[in-house]
């Protein structure tokens, strides 16, 4: 199939293959990947498509040599890992269609090894630094005491940003103490909330809310005076804002809570089951990147704690 000038010119929309509609739709239909993902595989696809047809090759029909010609040049525009990672993804995953299909023998990358993503830690906030968060003394605006209920909401149940804009009321089950979570792709998950936010977030309901929204119906949870959901940009400036007035100097983000929600769990004692449950992640692996430990805390609990650490003297008593 000939390409057109779209979609071999990277500053116009692609119009992608047939063939690439279909697996992505059927990703959708089949598959739960959130939209995000989807958006990501399509923006992928595009660029292999630009690739093949540079070399005049179909999407269906490409040799190995030119697959191994199009990972190359992935090294060679210094992508990062995670995002080669996620393009040989999307190419798997295409190369599976093709073989269900019948329009491939087999896959030319089923033996490749994936592409190793660098982990950085996640960053997190002490415990000392939550609290002067949350703590924070509230102000005389309707909105002041939305975001105290906001932030305890979102640090005590792990939440994403985006779940937590979208919450609606029906979400929250106060006899249970639970939040009820629509995660990526669209899975749900049962998250306990604790008695701080359960207080916080009763309150708002009963005394802020109504006044945001002025007699007019909304399902939304936490609204705006426009009696609309916040974004997620107006989400981070608040965050921002609240930070600097409790005396946070570090750059702080909304994922910053979540990361701390689940190291702080796991520092207490937490297992990691339980917490991949709360997180909602799908692989445990992923789960597994909050049970680092600084290695200055493991050097003084070994001085504390280890038998043979005890000085002479205390031993010879």
């Amino acid at each position: 199939m000939a390409l057109s000038h779209a979609q071999t010119n990277p500053q116009v929309a692609p119009i992608l293959h047939p063939l690439v509609e279909r697996y992505l739709s059927r990703l959708r239909v089949e598959g739960g990947l959130a939209t995000n993902t989807l958006e990501a595989y399509r923006h992928d696809l595009a660029r292999f498509q630009r690739y093949l047809g540079r070399q005049h090759t179909a999407m269906e029909t490409a040799p190995p040599k030119i697959l191994i010609g199009f990972l190359a040049s992935l090294k060679q525009e210094r992508l990062s890992p995670a995002s080669v990672a996620r393009i040989l993804s999307a190419l798997r995953g295409w190369y599976r269609f093709l073989v269900r299909e019948g329009l491939a023998a087999d896959n030319p990358l089923r033996d490749l090894a994936p592409a190793r993503k660098s982990r950085q830690l996640p960053k997190t906030l002490t415990l000392g630094e939550v609290t002067a968060l949350l703590d924070l003394p509230a102000g005389a605006t309707l909105e002041d005491e939305r975001d105290r209920a906001m932030l305890e909401l979102l640090y005590a149940s792990g939440l994403r940003v985006s779940e937590l804009i979208a919450l609606e009321v029906s979400q929250i089950d106060f006899d249970l103490g639970c939040v009820r979570v629509r995660g990526k792709g669209s899975k749900e998950r049962l998250v306990p909330m604790g008695q701080a936010a359960h207080t916080r977030v009763s309150a708002y309901l009963e005394q802020v809310r109504p006044a945001l929204l002025q007699g007019r119906p909304s399902r939304t949870l936490f609204v705006s005076r426009r009696r609309t959901a916040l974004s997620r940009q107006a989400f981070w400036k608040l965050l921002r804002q609240r930070a600097r007035r409790a005396g946070i100097a570090k750059p702080i983000s909304p994922h910053m809570l979540r990361h701390s929600f689940a190291t702080h769990l796991l520092a207490g004692g937490a297992d990691l089951r339980s917490v991949q449950a709360m997180l909602g992640h799908a692989d445990i692996a992923t789960t597994q990147i909050y049970t680092h430990v600084d290695r200055t805390r493991l050097k003084q609990v070994h001085q504390q704690y280890f038998p043979r650490q005890a000085s002479r003297t205390d031993r010879t008593r």
